[in-house]
């Protein structure tokens, strides 16, 4: 599905490196899939003590694009600490590969697909540090830095800028290469970062429409050079109901669903 390769000196807690998460099968695909940017594996930090720490705190990157969570405990347990800080175990359900499960359930499954007729890409293929994560970090991991002699967290937050020239030039090379003819954008930010910049039609989700019958429907973009067939659906977030969420949004897109699985 995809492979990490290591990205520019970035380091989660306890010092694993922050990689680039992409598509490894480059056959042709039905359609192509772009999200904003990759996830992380989290596990449960709990001191000698045994207090939780944090509940669930990033300590790697996930192992392919749109990880659905399998394997984190062996990911877990390569992560080195120091005895005295205590250990990392697996986290509650649902902390692991989401979206990766939304996607497969949520998105691909209600058009009649499966992952082997997606191409999956995001507009940073990489995993960013989230306020929720940058709050845990100040407030456990930074003390214990001098304590147990860590090492520093470079892991980087999410950039104002998520796809500069280069990297769209980028993701429409992968379209091409990816022989799709559907072009699928998760949420807000890969229709402002990515298809606004083809088609000024859109600049957000609610461009496409917010109607029951307008919502997650095809519409025709050119896009370098050819006339692609694009749909808008929300971001896993909202499907799944992870973090914040919208419950207009949530239920537009369990309406499609239906919908999909009704003409099926």
């Amino acid at each position: 599905m995809s492979i990490s390769k290591v990205d520019g000196g970035e380091r989660f807690a306890f010092g694993e490196p922050v990689r680039e998460v992409r598509q490894v099968d480059r056959g042709r695909k039905r359609v192509f899939v772009l999200g904003v940017y990759a996830s992380a594996v989290h596990a449960k930090w709990v001191g000698v003590d045994g207090r939780v720490r944090v509940q669930a705190l990033a300590v790697a990157s996930e192992p392919y694009i749109f990880w659905r969570g399998e394997g984190a405990e062996v990911i877990i347990n390569r992560v080195r600490i120091p005895a005295a800080a205590g250990r990392l175990v697996t986290p509650q359900e649902g902390f692991n590969g989401p979206s990766g499960v939304a996607l497969d359930d949520m998105y691909l499954a209600p058009l009649g697909l499966a992952r082997r007729d997606a191409w999956l890409c995001d507009l940073l293929p990489k995993s960013c540090m989230n306020p929720g994560q940058a709050a845990a970090i100040a407030r456990e991991y930074k003390p214990a830095r001098t304590i147990y002699d860590l090492p520093p967290v470079t892991w980087e937050a999410e950039p104002e800028v998520l796809a500069n020239d280069k990297r769209r030039e980028e993701i429409l090379l992968e379209m091409e290469e990816s022989g799709a003819g559907e072009l699928i954008l998760l949420g807000d930010k890969p229709i402002k970062w990515f298809l606004a910049r083809h088609d000024t039609r859109f600049r957000r989700l609610a461009d496409f429409g917010t109607a029951v019958d307008r919502y997650g429907q095809i519409v025709e973009s050119r896009i370098g050079g050819r006339v692609w067939q694009v749909r808008g659906l929300v971001h896993p977030h909202q499907a799944a109901k992870l973090g914040k969420w919208n419950a207009a949004w949530f239920e537009l897109h369990r309406q499609w669903v239906e919908a999909q699985q009704a003409a099926r």
